[in-house]
């Protein structure tokens, strides 16, 4: 795609300034539009992430961007095992796999747009359609115009009801994921067997499963990795709100970032490891200084644009992480995107025909995940 077109550049605004947005702004700055994101976070957001898997729709991605070699930057498991209670093989699968970093593709695909482009900490407070266009509403009593409004926020997205005319909150699945990431070189020895492969434990209404994932500058040697572990489990409705509490006593929610998760509860979840998990899962996660948790949660909007606005990555629809194709999601949803504003008429039309495109899509992503977590709920 060489960005020719017949109408001239829109101006695009884009809530959000994770890896959506940032795919998104990328793609569409390369066709000549004026992009500038809005994230309400002040500090940025690299480091936030750990690992994630490979997919086809971010190798593509990758490609459109000229970032091709993040996707070499990864750590390869070479093998799937299953632990039984006591921590023995009960199945060992050849499938290979790659996990790449999250911060290293963050850091990369931020590198494609300016600092003027990449507005932090500006808060949105909501998005309107207009009669040739649409309106960011601000938290500091400001507002914006654009031709093309893309919500790329998340979970809490701000954006969606422009989209869907209804409130659109999302559904607790029933269950959180508690995580972490420990250095490859404090890997306690009890985990030895977990080096480079894609390791999982399945109990009733629990599953864990871990994998090596690049250093936080992207090393990929040995000794210089990191691990990612995480630990699906039950928690009832009534308690979520505990759950996602943090040591100051402020409720998020949706997750506790590390070192929010108060230390009481880093102690219960230490022990419940122990007494749990097969020992080397229960070593990773009694070894994690500041594991964090998120909480799981469906969504899946009517339609994915009206008018002039557009819902993107989880704003639209929300897959769990069973799936590991929520960011692959993302990049699908931002080609798909950048190619109808390329053919399509005018921007409505585009926005249409992208709807259509993606909502089956997301759809079908979503269904698997639920699939793949009913024995969690």
């Amino acid at each position: 795609m060489d960005g020719s077109r017949t109408r001239p550049p829109l101006r695009i605004r884009i809530v959000g300034g994770s890896l959506g947005g940032l795919f998104a702004a990328a793609l569409l700055r390369r066709d000549g539009h004026d992009v500038r994101i809005y994230e309400r976070s002040a500090g940025g957001l690299d480091g936030r992430g750990a690992g994630l898997v490979s997919q086809r729709e971010l190798f593509a991605l990758l490609r459109a961007v000229e970032c091709e070699h993040v996707a070499r930057i990864g750590v390869v498991a070479f093998e799937r095992i299953f632990l039984d209670r006591d921590g023995g093989v009960a199945e060992r699968h050849e499938t290979p796999q790659t996990q790449i970093s999250w911060d290293t593709l963050y850091r990369a695909i931020r590198g494609k747009v300016t600092d003027d482009e990449y507005r932090l900490g500006r808060s949105v407070r909501a998005a309107s359609q207009g009669a040739h266009g649409a309106r960011l509403l601000f938290e500091d009593g400001g507002a914006e115009d654009a031709d093309l409004v893309i919500g790329a926020d998340g979970l809490g997205s701000v954006v969606r009801e422009a989209v869907t005319g209804v409130p659109s909150p999302n559904s607790y699945a029933g269950y959180v994921a508690w995580r972490g990431l420990i250095a490859e070189e404090d890997l306690p020895p009890e985990a030895a067997i977990l080096r480079d492969r894609f390791a999982f434990h399945m109990a009733p209404r629990s599953q864990a499963l871990g994998y090596l994932v690049p250093g936080p500058g992207g090393e990929i040697a040995a000794g210089s990795r990191r691990y990612n572990w995480v630990w699906y489990r039950p928690v009832p409705t009534a308690a979520l709100p505990a759950t996602l509490t943090d040591g100051d006593g402020r409720f998020h929610p949706h997750s506790l970032g590390p070192g929010q998760v108060p230390a009481p509860v880093v102690a219960t979840l230490k022990a419940d490891a122990r007494r749990l998990l097969p020992p080397p899962f229960a070593a990773v996660a009694t070894a994690a200084a500041q594991p964090f948790v998120q909480a799981i949660f469906d969504y899946e909007a009517p339609v994915m644009a009206a008018g002039h606005i557009a819902l993107l990555g989880d704003a639209a629809v929300v897959v769990r992480p069973h799936t590991a194709m929520g960011v692959a999601k993302a990049a699908g949803d931002a080609l798909a995107l950048r190619r109808h504003l390329a053919e399509a008429p005018t921007v409505t039309d585009a926005l249409a025909l992208y709807s259509h495109d993606r909502c089956a899509a997301g759809s079908a992503i979503a269904a698997y995940g639920r699939r793949l977590g009913a024995s969690l709920e």
